[in-house]
């Protein structure tokens, strides 16, 4: 578990963590409203050189942005519960971006089989406890590595 006590915490774990991506990464953001998966994606949006700003694609679902370093796609699907809707989802997760995913639980059959999800838990006004779950070799190396340098539990 890594623990967050202040925005200045979170944006410190964003810039660890994009220190690690790589073009066709696919993050996960888990947690409940007013957890912080906005700001996180905003924060890492940020670290990949997107100098627009980067707010909650809920109505659009997608919002794609050009990085200095890589494209990113911020997606939020929290208006697809009980949804049928194909958006062409398989384009973004192919496409040579990192993607960022708020709400995926609604997606979860469209998903590719490897990602990294981050679970954000509120803990208090400002504190945050996040937990990281590896699907696939890759993102098992990137959680280690991210715990190591960050865990605090």
């Amino acid at each position: 578990m890594i623990k967050i006590n202040n925005l200045q915490d979170l944006a410190h774990f964003a810039k660890t963590l994009t220190a690690r991506l790589q073009a066709g990464d696919l993050i996960l953001l888990n947690g409940d409203l007013g957890a912080g998966k906005t700001t996180l994606s905003q924060m890492i949006g940020k670290q990949l050189g997107v100098n627009r700003n980067i707010n909650s694609p809920t109505f659009n679902i997608i919002k794609s942005y050009k990085g200095t370093t890589l494209k990113f796609h911020h997606m939020d699907c929290y208006r697809l519960e009980d949804s049928e809707e194909d958006l062409g989802f398989e384009e973004y997760f192919e496409d040579h971006a990192v993607t960022v995913i708020e709400w995926s639980e609604f997606i979860q059959d469209l998903l590719p089989a490897e990602h990294l999800t981050i679970n954000l838990a509120v803990t208090g006004e400002e504190t945050r406890e996040l937990t990281l779950e590896a699907s696939g070799d890759r993102y098992q190396k990137m959680k280690e590595a991210l715990e190591d340098e960050l865990l605090t539990d």
